[in-house]
């Protein structure tokens, strides 16, 4: 089998990335890297016919050399191995992240890569929780009280807030810049104020509002953060996939 592997524009291969997504189904984590610049497209042609495409990108400052989305024509897929061979030789990447649940590139990254990491676990939405917090009332914030609540490390302060007896005790919200219907859900909570259910609670509230705003809530977070992990839990959030990067092996 004769194959070509070119560059292409974008807008070209618009078509291939929206049947892409809805395969996926899901929270696609980097989708918003294309429209940000972050990422090149390269179509797949055999026998003079598009079949697919791939993306390579790369983190900003950073080179693009990371495979991060690989798809194909269903009868296309036969030559899966042969097409991403030569996706790696055009375009000389180093490194394979792949979502867990995109199952094309999972299988490349199995086959090529060696030294796999854990980079983050997704959540999908699985079930609607019916946590209580006496005392606590979710509100949004206004401008003035973002400004002024307790110091965030990791997350931004979010449009929405755990009011406790007047003090904000966490804040949250949710992303939209991921690919459509998928919302993001991220909060944080003052130290002095963890492991009494806030943020759970707050993250409840975030699914539901997610939702009434026509959104369907996702997450994510770091492997080794077990607190984030059990208060997506708690809120009805479940672990769905991981985000694995491997080094390729040449």
């Amino acid at each position: 089998m004769k194959t070509e592997v070119t560059v292409m524009a974008l807008p070209a291969l618009e078509e291939w990335r929206e049947r892409y997504r809805r395969e996926m189904n899901c929270q696609i984590v980097h989708d918003s890297w294309h429209r940000r610049g972050f990422t090149d497209l390269y179509g797949f042609r055999v026998g003079g016919r598009l079949v697919g495409y791939g993306a390579v990108g790369g983190s900003p400052g950073e080179p693009k050399d990371i495979v991060k989305e690989f798809y194909l024509d269903r009868d296309a897929r036969g030559a899966a191995v042969e097409l991403f061979e030569a996706l790696i030789e055009v375009t000389r990447a180093r490194s394979i992240e792949a979502q867990t649940n995109d199952n094309l590139l999972s299988l490349m990254l199995f086959d090529r890569a060696v030294e796999l990491e854990a980079r983050a676990i997704l959540f999908a939405d699985a079930f609607i929780s019916a946590l209580d917090s006496p005392g606590a009332v979710v509100r949004r914030l206004t401008t003035a009280e973002q400004g002024g609540v307790f110091p965030h490390t990791v997350e931004p302060v979010g449009d929405w807030g755990v009011d406790v007896e007047g003090t904000i005790v966490a804040t949250g919200g949710f992303f939209l810049h991921y690919n459509p219907p998928f919302a993001d859900l991220y909060m944080e909570v003052a130290p002095e104020a963890r492991r009494r259910g806030f943020g759970s609670f707050l993250i409840q509230e975030l699914k539901r509002q997610c939702r009434e705003a026509g959104r369907t809530p996702a997450a994510r977070c770091d492997p080794s953060n077990f607190g984030s992990r059990r208060t997506l839990q708690r809120a009805g959030l479940l672990p769905n996939a991981r985000i694995l990067r491997g080094r390729v092996a040449r």
